[in-house]
């Protein structure tokens, strides 16, 4: 006669992670903090294949009736000819529609500073390639002059802040 031996019915797989595989899932959290990175032009700038450079001397002013072809509209875009430059990583005060007093006066002092920087001599406009402009039409573009970022410098002059997705109040 046969027994019947009591065998249990096998426990459904766990939804709980193995230790493997949280270590394994921890190294693609800096590999994909540095793709993200590469493929950002305002956390790092554009290099090697991702650059398309370009250079320009031209004499700027600010922006109004009967200016010339290179022209700042505020502290983070400018005009060269037709097409609207807007710098990559960094956000100036408006002046165009400042909210403040405080944000019109800066708006004043970082254009100010913008022309003087870009008449100092030829820059380095730097497009990347996978993302050339945002969504109002305007190319986007890291401006060098001797390898050290112009907008940078109006971020460190307290002229300008780091875009980081959206606007800070300058009020």
């Amino acid at each position: 006669m046969k027994r019947n031996i009591f065998r249990p019915a096998p426990r459904p797989a766990s939804l709980k992670p193995k230790r493997r595989d949280v270590r394994q899932a921890l190294w693609l959290v800096p590999l994909l903090a540095l793709a993200g990175a590469l493929l950002d032009p305002s956390i790092i700038a554009p290099f090697g294949p991702l650059a398309a450079t370009e250079q320009v001397a031209a004499t700027f002013t600010l922006c109004g009736p009967g200016r010339g072809v290179a022209c700042v509209i505020d502290g983070d875009t400018f005009k060269l000819g037709d097409r609207t430059i807007r710098i990559t990583g960094i956000d100036a005060p408006e002046l165009a529609t400042p909210r403040c007093p405080a944000e019109a006066a800066l708006a004043r002092r970082s254009a100010d500073r913008l022309v003087t920087l870009l008449d100092q001599g030829p820059f380095d406009m730097v497009a990347h390639r996978l993302q050339r402009q945002d969504r109002h039409g305007r190319d986007l573009m890291v401006i060098k002059r001797d390898g050290m970022s112009i907008g940078r410098q109006l971020i460190d002059e307290g002229l300008a802040h780091r875009y980081i997705g959206s606007k800070r109040s300058w009020c």
